[in-house]
């Protein structure tokens, strides 16, 4: 006979203390650390705690008993809810505050390296609206809160709960429906509400995930400061007539929004929504759109990675090229001779936008990614910006940036490293050190990974510059660049 599990208890009157990671915030009961999401700082709640371990806790708010005082109005409808801006009802002071404070203690409790003064976090002129790529599932099960389950008037055997949005943490399988995201420009809430719209009048399947059946599938959303859209549909072919439905989904949408500039779509039989194998098919207009930054124009396709909030990107791009060339006395290492233009390696370099835009300063830069088809945009990008000092690898870093690579292409002056959240590998951090640049710029969006891979280097190079970025408001998200001098 199984023991009856204990019943998790339900703390009252508690004060929230302060931000925690992912988003939440925490206070301290008896000996624990319990965190909560979708509080603030000076809340004072009743907490049902959902899990217990030894040393932490996680609850929810069962009631607000008080509101703190530090709290702003969340602008959407769904917060609390869809989980994608969890830091909505914290002030946008108070929300870089506390990205700055998770920059210095990742930085100094995982790289655990010397570290100078940090400059001050570099906050994003647009909160709301800022992003110029979304992603939203297609699917035939949505989630219910737990006030929507107690309607008596709910269905969920005969009515059709089909829906877009996003998916629910904990519920790969189910999407919570979303009328109107505040992290895009409004036109992309009148299109998507319009094809969940069309698709259900027209009898179109949803996907089920579990199942994996069902027509409309993924809807990815990009736009850009030029003014251009780009919508990719992902469909998942089952029946005779999918196709043709297909196809009047995608002619209502050409007709109904021409703004839409780069109309794509794929049939995607594959069990994840990841495209980066798949044939895409332009429907309407071009497989791309155009990006700029200052006097450089940057081709971004539907494979491609870019910066998703534009206008800060300029910002980040901008401190990562003054990190490459600003004088630094106090290295001797260093050696700079300011009448002559460095070699420069940018790993990680997407589309080549960074690579592009410190091209001009540079003798030559030479650009290494993964995704073959970013790496294709890397070299047209440069082709249409007139830049002829640039050149571009494809494949795992791993494996290109070797030893004999460099000894191929050049011992690299500076090295430029914006890696994904899981940061560098080894061989990769190995090969660096091998190569001993005079300088490394390393761009970051996870401090965590960032600071493992800092304590890596610092057998041949120490910290000279810490400066955290806010690409990402309302999310506990951060970037960071940090410069680094060559010790001898």
């Amino acid at each position: 006979m199984s023991r009856k599990r204990k019943a998790l208890p339900l703390l009252e009157n508690i004060t929230i203390e302060a931000v925690a990671a992912e988003g939440k915030c925490l206070f301290h009961h008896n000996d624990c650390v319990v965190f909560v999401p979708f509080c603030v700082p000076g809340d004072i709640v009743d907490v049902q705690v959902t899990k217990k371990k030894h040393r932490y806790m996680e609850g929810r708010v069962a009631r607000f008993v008080e509101l703190s005082p530090v709290r702003a109005t969340p602008a959407c409808q769904h917060f609390g809810i869809c989980g994608g801006c969890k830091w909505q009802n914290l002030p946008y002071a108070e929300q870089l505050k506390a990205k700055q404070q998770q920059v210095h203690d990742q930085l100094t409790r995982i790289g655990k390296v010397e570290l100078p003064e940090f400059n001050p976090i570099m906050g994003s002129a647009e909160t709301l609206r800022y992003r110029n790529k979304l992603e939203f599932g297609c699917c035939n099960k949505r989630w219910f809160t737990p006030e929507e389950l107690q309607n008596p008037d709910l269905d969920l055997n005969g009515q059709n709960h089909a829906a877009i949005g996003f998916h629910i943490t904990g519920a790969f399988d189910k999407i919570y429906p979303i009328t109107q995201c505040w992290l895009m420009d409004d036109l992309h809430n009148k299109v998507r509400n319009e094809i969940e719209r069309f698709a259900k009048e027209m009898g179109m399947s949803f996907y089920d995930v579990k199942e994996q059946h069902g027509l409309l599938r993924n809807l990815m959303f990009r736009n850009s400061n030029t003014g251009e859209w780009m919508l990719l549909i992902q469909f998942h072919y089952d029946e005779p007539d999918d196709e043709e439905k297909a196809q009047q989904l995608l002619a209502h949408v050409a007709e109904t929004f021409p703004q839409i500039t780069s109309l794509i779509y794929v049939d995607n039989q594959k069990g994840n929504d990841t495209i980066g194998d798949l044939e895409l098919i332009t429907f309407k207009g071009t497989d791309f759109i155009y990006e700029t930054m200052e006097d450089l124009k940057f081709k971004v396709g539907p494979k491609s990675f870019y910066q998703t909030n534009t206008e800060q990107a300029y910002h980040l791009y901008r401190v990562a090229r003054e990190f490459c060339f600003m004088p630094l006395p106090d290295c001797p290492a260093d050696n700079q001779d300011n009448n002559t233009a460095p070699l420069i390696y940018d790993l990680y370099t997407g589309t080549g936008t960074i690579a592009n835009f410190v091209a001009h300063r540079a003798s030559k830069v030479i650009g290494i990614e993964y995704v073959p088809e970013a790496i294709e945009d890397a070299k047209v990008n440069s082709q249409i910006n007139n830049i002829t000092n640039t050149s571009f690898f494809a494949g795992d870093m791993k494996d290109i940036l070797t030893e004999d690579f460099i000894s191929e292409h050049g011992r690299p002056d500076i090295i430029i490293t914006d890696p994904p959240r899981a940061g560098m590998h080894q061989d990769v951090v190995n090969v660096i050190l091998g190569a001993a640049p005079r300088r490394i710029v390393y761009v970051s969006c996870n401090p965590a990974t960032q600071a493992r891979d800092l304590s890596l280097l610092d057998q041949d190079y120490r910290v000279i510059s810490v400066q955290p970025v806010d690409m990402f408001p309302h999310t506990p998200h951060v970037e960071n660049v940090v410069l680094l001098a060559r010790r001898s």
